[in-house]
């Protein structure tokens, strides 16, 4: 895959201002596993192979089993894989992922509240907002994995 454009050389401070939300999402006090599992989710929805890559490595450095990894994609069906927390981040980022078919339904909203402090629900929705720019970057520039043969 041909890199379409360099967008981090021709708009810097655009990139600049996402890593900034990135930087927010990090210091928030949302556990990093979670966050990143999110992350890979919503990237596997987007088809962002740069994203799949990245937060897969991420994972594992935090030491997320890959079984775990392999199955957020069917994390509904993973009885007993996900805790009820994680459940309902994936459940909220794939409602706000697909939020043209979803319309962030109230069950998905109820699901959150039941798990996450206010705080935690207003960060984890920027966390999710902030892959999905980031993979529409990524896929719309064509930018691939880095390193893989």
């Amino acid at each position: 895959m041909t890199l379409r454009l360099d967008y981090t050389h021709v708009a810097p401070d655009g990139m600049k201002a996402l890593g900034q939300v990135y930087g927010y999402v990090l210091k928030s006090g949302l556990p990093a596993p979670l966050v990143n599992l999110v992350y890979l989710r919503c990237s596997q929805i987007n088809g962002c192979a740069y994203c799949i890559d990245l937060h897969s490595k991420d994972l594992a450095k935090e030491g997320v089993s890959y079984q775990k990894m392999l199955l957020a994609s069917a994390w509904r069906e993973a009885q007993g894989v996900f805790s009820e927390k994680e459940q309902a981040a994936l459940g909220w980022a794939e409602a706000l992922t697909l939020l043209p078919r979803t319309a962030a339904p109230d069950a998905d909203f109820q699901a959150v509240k039941a798990q996450f402090s206010d705080k935690e629900i207003a960060d984890l929705t920027i966390a999710i907002g902030l892959i999905n720019v980031y993979n529409r970057i990524a896929v719309g520039f064509r930018r691939g994995p880095e390193g893989v043969a």
